[in-house]
């Protein structure tokens, strides 16, 4: 959905397939990192806190929701606004993810295959 929200909007594509070091870090290594900051530190901190365990809405944590809203802000500072403003929703995912397993690998996986997918459709010729 965030992607064809993406595709609607026209994000310009990157001519040509990106060389094997940018994909290493945008499919595995960005995915690694951030989950163990945002996910594994921050939310799980965050989640420690019992009234920011509370699921008003959808049963996302106000922890998720937190650093969701600071994981997209970070992304502004190297993408566009609403290209940063669209990844609150696949956050709140892997939120949703890690504190339903407790723990971050479900978060890298999924954070993985969406940055797959978003090479995929938008860094190719």
């Amino acid at each position: 959905m965030v992607w064809v929200g993406l595709l609607f909007f026209g994000v310009p594509k990157q001519p040509g397939w990106p060389g094997l070091q940018v994909f290493f870090f945008i499919v595995l290594l960005s995915p690694v990192l951030e989950e163990f900051v945002f996910r594994g530190g921050l939310q799980a901190w965050l989640y420690e806190q019992p009234k920011l365990r509370r699921k008003p809405h959808l049963n996302i944590s106000y922890a998720n929701l937190i650093t969701s809203v600071i994981f997209a802000s970070f992304h502004a500072f190297s993408q566009p606004l609403a290209w940063a403003a669209s990844v609150i929703v696949p956050s709140l995912v892997f939120g949703w993810a890690r504190d339903k397993a407790q723990s971050v690998l479900p978060c890298i996986a999924l954070h993985a295959w969406y940055n797959l997918g978003f090479v995929m459709l938008f860094v190719r010729s």
